[in-house]
């Protein structure tokens, strides 16, 4: 089991009326309106973990030694270019920059991936060389800003046995905070039994688990030829993601991995009815409702700013599933506040609870981070 659990449902509803219950005293006493309320620091669990910190849990940087060894042992699939056009590259000035629209934004810490750049290769040894520069290149960012930035844990794939070496690594050496995957590994599906012992030892640990696309249009070409691998095809692969994770039946059999999906979930909030009525056609009889499961994955709020969107995903999903997500460095400058700002949109519907929930509580209450003090740079 990871280090971080899961606070207990009545520890949470407890802290809720406690927090209640503090407010109508407050309201009804000569305690009402005193600045010391109000500048109480959020409350702690014994770990010292507050229970409220606003996480980005998607960004990214893309050194740009680590884009040039990928080019250099044949691209890891996806190739290099998208990530080469953004500012992303964790120079100091980049960085900077990139501390000043999260504290603009009220975005304490952030969680790296390096994706879709994904260390990826049919040659082990290529993929184990790439996997290793990118995991201690991030090391090195979050022991340098331990105060803004914590990672997950990139993985060799297909290679499983260098991936269940380099996850332990990751996360007991390391100090990662979970894993990250394509949507794919290169053309092949992450619900492929040749990656069982991967899943079983992600489930036998508890990991949470960050998906995110591979840039590679679902490897379909009326997509990648037509260059929407990124307009639609990032959503088209989350949607394939999760109907390859349904039918597989990779929730029931490994129940403790703690899977986000990116970007809404994809589509899979607009073919609910669809996916039920016809699960038959690509999952056994026996099981649940699709629409039931997915409902235990978490979501990441990414969809640029599009508040009908997220209104949608959240009514279909659950508010509660819903983590802040930027895609720094893909969304910079203005759209990056618009990332924490379009969830507080009237036309969310949501609720100023379900607001903070997404913005402030959700992803602690997953992470449950504790943050540490900016070291003398």
């Amino acid at each position: 089991m990871s280090k971080r659990e899961f606070p207990s449902l009545d520890r949470r509803d407890f802290l809720k009326a406690a927090s209640g219950g503090v407010a109508a005293l407050a309201a009804g006493s000569s305690l009402a309106g005193m600045p010391a309320l109000a500048a109480q620091p959020p409350a702690a669990d014994a770990s010292g973990a507050p229970d409220k910190l606003r996480i980005d849990i998607h960004g990214h940087i893309f050194p740009n030694a680590y884009l040039d060894l990928l080019d250099s042992l044949g691209g890891g699939g996806t190739g290099t270019h998208i990530a080469r056009i953004v500012n992303g590259s964790g120079s100091k000035e980049e960085l900077e920059g990139r501390f000043q629209m999260m504290d603009r934004a009220g975005v304490k810490m952030q969680v790296l991936s390096p994706a879709p750049q994904f260390p990826y290769f049919e040659k082990r040894e290529s993929a184990v060389t790439a996997c290793k520069f990118i995991n201690d290149s991030y090391a090195e960012y979050v022991r340098r800003f331990p105060d803004r930035f914590v990672a997950y844990v990139s993985v060799p794939l297909p290679h499983v046995d260098a991936a269940l070496e380099e996850m332990r690594r990751g996360l007991d050496t390391l100090g990662m905070v979970g894993v990250t995957m394509g949507t794919s590994v290169l053309t092949r599906s992450v619900a492929d039994p040749m990656f069982d012992p991967f899943w079983e030892e992600m489930n036998r640990r508890g990991v949470i688990l960050f998906f995110h696309p591979h840039g590679l249009g679902a490897c379909s070409p009326l997509l990648q030829d037509y260059g929407l691998t990124w307009p639609i095809g990032a959503p088209i692969e989350d949607t394939v993601l999760i109907a390859h994770l349904l039918g597989k039946q990779i929730p029931k059999r490994y129940p403790r991995v703690r899977i986000i999906v990116p970007h809404l979930g994809g589509d899979i909030s607009l073919v609910f009815n669809r996916i039920d009525n016809q699960r038959s056609l690509f999952m056994p009889a026996d099981t649940e409702k699709p629409s039931v499961t997915v409902k235990g994955f978490w979501y990441d709020t990414v969809s640029h700013a599009y508040a009908p969107a997220l209104r949608l995903a959240c009514e279909a999903l659950g508010a509660d599933r819903f983590l802040l997500g930027s895609d720094y460095p893909y969304e910079t400058g203005e759209l990056c506040q618009r990332c924490v700002d379009y969830v507080k949109d009237p036309g969310t519907g949501l609720t100023p609870e379900q607001i903070e929930a997404i913005l402030d509580r959700n992803a602690q209450a997953l992470f449950r981070l504790v943050p540490k003090p900016p070291v003398s740079r």
